[in-house]
């Protein structure tokens, strides 16, 4: 048996409880991780809310990241990746992440970077697929562009000023103090906006001498969609990948035919491994080096003990005050 953090009814964050599970087993393509870091995640937050249902086939458990040892696995898939039992990896899961073992798609695992911890190397999966996944494979963010992350001091947005700022792009940021904002600057930012004092469209505008953001990565969406469009250059990019700010929204689109403008959006817990996996490839090939060289850093803001009896519970309700910068992490004691 292991412990697990279990949802014990849709609500708020006293809801989750230490319990226990038979230890899963790994499958074909799959490796079992001795857990010793779980990253916390907004999504952990909505499904344990009611509003975020599990996808077909993934564990009911939450937590979609983690890091630890690999106890076992497919011997093919292992030898094929270059794991071997006994190795450290970090894995982005569909499920299961807040439990002291874990099964995951080989093919979503990545080795710890050279001179990281387990608790680094937990923080690292779901933010870092999410960020390559739309900012770059989407959104095709080229050096030399200007990149408006809303949401700075998130994990996402750290990870995003990071990844953006070393692959050669222009970074402005917005976040909600100005504490946060001098964290995102401190972080490489080259412009961080306090939303709650400047209208960030404008803010944007006068930035770029009136022409605007190539990209923009939107965790916000409703009111917000109709001012990043004002605020986007031509041919420039919107991709949404939250809506922490309702799911509709009004926008002008007209300035969409007149500026060529493309709006999208994804979310990736239902993708396939095979989708995945590709991530997977490009984040080992062209970020993992970026890490190990110590130009882009893990950000950990509070680690949690997972075992005792309101960590997560504690671990949520921070996520939920916003007063965060970067990430939230549990961790397992054997």
């Amino acid at each position: 048996m292991m412990h697990i953090v279990d949802i014990t009814t849709p609500g708020a964050p006293e809801v989750l409880r230490v319990g226990q599970r038979p230890v899963p087993q790994a499958g074909e393509g799959e490796l079992l991780i001795c857990v010793s870091a779980s990253g916390v995640n907004r999504p952990d937050v909505l499904q344990r809310m009611g509003h975020y249902p599990v996808p077909a086939g993934a564990s009911d458990v939450p937590g979609l990241e983690v890091a630890g040892v690999i106890e076992s696995g497919d011997a093919a898939a292992l030898a094929e990746a270059g794991l071997k039992v006994g190795d450290r990896v970090c894995a982005l899961v569909a499920g299961g992440g807040y439990a002291q073992y874990c099964v995951a798609p080989v093919a979503q695992c990545l080795p710890v970077p050279a001179g990281l911890s387990d608790v680094e190397a937990a923080s690292l999966p779901e933010t870092f697929f999410t960020v390559w996944s739309n900012v770059f494979d989407r959104a095709h963010l080229q050096a030399g562009e200007t990149l408006l992350v809303q949401g700075g001091s998130s994990g996402i947005g750290v990870t995003a000023i990071q990844m953006a700022k070393a692959m050669g792009a222009t970074v402005i940021v917005t976040a909600g103090s100005d504490d946060k904002c001098a964290a995102c600057v401190a972080l490489g930012a080259d412009h961080a906006i306090n939303y709650k004092t400047h209208d960030f469209a404008a803010e944007a505008m006068r930035l770029t001498n009136g022409k605007g953001v190539d990209v923009v990565l939107d965790m916000v969406a409703g009111d917000y969609v109709a001012r990043e469009v004002d605020c986007l250059a031509e041919d420039g990019r919107l991709v949404i990948i939250a809506l922490q700010g309702g799911a509709k929204s009004s926008f002008d689109a007209g300035k969409v035919l007149r500026r060529r403008l493309n709006i999208t959006g994804s979310t990736l817990r239902p993708r396939s491994v095979a989708f995945k996996a590709a991530i997977a490839r490009n984040l080992r090939e062209q970020v993992w080096p970026l890490i190990q060289a110590g130009r882009i850093k893990p950000v950990i803001h509070a680690t949690f003990d997972a075992i005792s009896a309101d960590g997560a519970a504690n671990a949520h309700r921070l996520m939920e005050s916003n007063q965060h910068i970067g990430k939230i992490v549990l961790t397992w004691s054997k």
